[in-house]
């Protein structure tokens, strides 16, 4: 018990701290202190979007989003949770648990390597709605089997391909983060896949670590300690990788 109220603090301080570490970190902690692949995904998905719900709020206020953008993303998300939420009802769960763990790997040394590219290098790509709609489809699929991926993919395409506005990217990244985690949470509530309990606990530690790693935030190099959250990342998307 202690352990997961410890685990959501410090989970909660990370994302305080420098903004990233969320489901990237939550999902194989909960899967290496040997809670279901499956529920520790769906627990995920709860807690995110519990914790999206409080950054919508917050960048709400400053204006700092772009609907159009977050909505036409949902709308490409929409049928990729049908398609998972279909899968995940009709694949065996022995089956399920073995591949969610091995897909939980490759998207986290993914979206690692992408956090430790971001702002490096320029996609050569000119930015078209259609896209959009087949980015959301592609991270809603992501998040549904993993409930990994949507705020690191999102962020990167819009910051190196779209060109979007930085301080816009994190709260449009949140918004649609938000609506993602909730259609998919409900997927795997219907399942039954979800230990409320465990959630509970996260989010009880989850307040206070934002409330001291937003305190702490103005005394750290965050893009120093960002980098070292990635490549942490990456070896534990290795580590999972090597394990399934």
């Amino acid at each position: 018990m202690i352990v997961f109220v410890a685990l959501g603090f410090a989970v909660g301080f990370l994302i305080g701290l420098t903004g990233v570490g969320g489901g990237s970190l939550t999902t194989p902690a909960l899967i290496f202190l040997s809670v279901e692949p499956l529920t520790a995904v769906g627990t995920d998905l709860l807690y995110a979007t519990v914790t999206r719900a409080f950054g919508v709020f917050f960048h709400g206020r400053r204006g700092h989003m772009r609907k159009d953008i977050a909505f036409r993303l949902l709308a490409g998300s929409v049928p990729a949770v049908l398609i998972g939420g279909y899968a995940v009802r009709h694949i065996p769960k022995d089956v399920l648990n073995h591949y969610l763990t091995l897909l939980l790997g490759v998207i986290l040394v993914v979206t690692a390597t992408l956090s430790l590219l971001k702002g490096e290098i320029r996609v050569p790509v000119r930015p078209r709605w259609a896209y959009v709609y087949l980015l959301g489809f592609i991270v809603g699929l992501t998040v549904q089997f993993t409930s990994v991926g949507a705020g690191v993919i999102i962020s990167f395409t819009l910051m190196n391909v779209a060109g979007i506005d930085p301080k816009e990217v994190v709260g449009t990244t949140i918004l649609y983060g938000l609506m993602l985690s909730t259609m998919s949470f409900l997927s795997y509530a219907g399942m039954g896949s979800v230990d409320y309990h465990l959630a509970g606990l996260l989010i009880a530690g989850t307040v206070p670590g934002v409330y001291l790693g937003t305190h702490v935030n103005a005394r750290t190099d965050k893009e120093k300690l960002k980098r070292g959250i990635n490549v942490i990342i990456l070896l534990i998307g290795l580590l999972v990788l090597l394990g399934a």
